[in-house]
């Protein structure tokens, strides 16, 4: 299950805390996963990955795996509220589980792909972690960069303000960070622990 973070509401939309919702669309339409359902407190989509086309000589890959794709329409401090009984519907061990936020210590640009670690501040991450009962679930990090100010007002303000990158370094952030997911989908995990995507 790819989970993808984000705020519900049109004044949210193209924020940087809302790069997991633009990733998750990204998704939809490569994976041609359709506009998805109500469920689970959020919208999902159900449906196959297409496998990578195999190089000269090697061997066919795996079937194409299944993939469930949720944005959670709670707010971000709630997102667990969604994701934990998806979970359990699906009946998932938390190793299943993928998620895709914005993190602002991250430079605007770099991806980066991680097994569990801290919650750095991230209130999406904080309710997922109360919900499914440990932070140890697959990562992508999509770097949106910080203000030059530690005070929660101006970060607060920033994440939830426009880019204030061009539309087009918005669009490459996005395509890194869906191909950093189906790296993980279709390779079981990343080329290496927290590498650069």
């Amino acid at each position: 299950m790819v989970v993808a973070l984000g705020n519900p509401g049109r004044e949210y939309q193209r924020t940087p805390h809302n790069i997991g919702f633009m990733v998750a669309d990204e998704l939809a339409a490569r994976w041609a996963l359709g506009k998805g359902r109500d469920r689970f407190r959020g919208r999902i989509a159900e449906g196959r990955v297409p496998a990578r086309a195999p190089e000269a000589g090697a061997v066919p890959a795996a079937p194409a795996p299944r993939v469930a794709l949720l944005c959670p329409h709670t707010y971000m401090n709630d997102a667990g509220r969604s994701v934990g009984p998806a979970r359990g519907a699906f009946k998932l061990p938390l190793e299943r589980v993928l998620v895709v936020h914005d993190d602002i210590d991250l430079p605007f640009g770099e991806v980066r792909t991680r097994l569990g670690g801290g919650l750095a501040g991230h209130n999406g991450l904080k309710s997922l972690k109360r919900e499914l009962g440990s932070a140890d679930f697959m990562r992508v990090r999509a770097g949106v960069g910080r203000p030059d100010s530690t005070d929660p007002e101006i970060v607060s303000a920033y994440v939830l303000g426009r880019f204030r990158q061009s539309p087009h370094e918005v669009s490459e952030l996005v395509q890194r960070a869906a191909h950093a997911v189906e790296q993980v989908v279709l390779d079981g995990r990343p080329s290496a622990p927290g590498a650069p995507a």
